[in-house]
């Protein structure tokens, strides 16, 4: 099974719980119609990697996330993740009107950063994504139509989360294809303070 770093500890991530559409900017690059419920969608323990591959069948997307660790009934850590998208595919699977497994939850289809603790409060919380030194994604809370307490509690509504549950809450707008050889860092601010760094590049 796959581990991600909380802190000094690993742990086991069960499952990861996906938001989709949930930065109106987004929802606008990618042509999609604001939804009326909050998208959601999962990911399997064999999605977590820690190789950015560009290629998978496809040539693959990226989507910078900010991405929560579920502990004791609430979120208690924070980190970024990188969601991998083979985006021709679900563009074929949408207008079909069928599940975005295919696309979405691929073995390798999702990269975490270490994840530091967080406190009750999450409004300050953002994430940025930097290219190749160009900064291609920022966003955070303040931006999300559904901020992470509405979240967890929409997906405690109809499924478990088990101790060690990760939750990603959306991604703002400039997503993009990945090329074999880009560098990809990304990092995690509270109040503007970087909390959490990670770089990868891609193969």
């Amino acid at each position: 099974m796959k581990t991600v770093v909380v802190n000094d500890r690993r742990i086991v991530p069960s499952k990861i719980v996906c938001v989709g559409r949930n930065y109106v900017e987004h929802i606008e690059e990618l042509g999609n119609e604001i939804p009326d419920e909050m998208v959601i969608f999962s990911k399997p323990n064999s999605a977590i990697t820690d190789e950015l591959q560009a290629f998978h069948h496809e040539q693959l997307h990226y989507e910078g996330e900010l991405s929560f660790v579920f502990e004791n009934g609430r979120f208690t850590a924070v980190g970024f993740g990188l969601d991998l998208t083979k985006r021709d595919l679900q563009s074929k699977l949408k207008k079909k009107g069928l599940p975005w497994e295919r696309a979405k939850a691929f073995d390798g289809s999702v990269l975490f950063s270490k994840f530091v603790p967080i406190q009750d409060n999450l409004s300050s919380l953002s994430l940025e994504l930097e290219i190749n030194g160009l900064q291609i994604q920022s966003g955070g809370v303040q931006l999300m139509m559904n901020k992470p307490n509405d979240i967890l509690a929409e997906i405690l509504k109809f499924m478990t989360l088990n101790n060690g549950d990760i939750v990603m809450t959306g991604t703002p707008k400039g997503v993009g294809i990945i090329n074999p050889g880009d560098k990809f860092v990304g990092r995690i601010k509270d109040n503007n303070k970087v909390t959490v760094h990670r770089s990868w590049i891609a193969k």
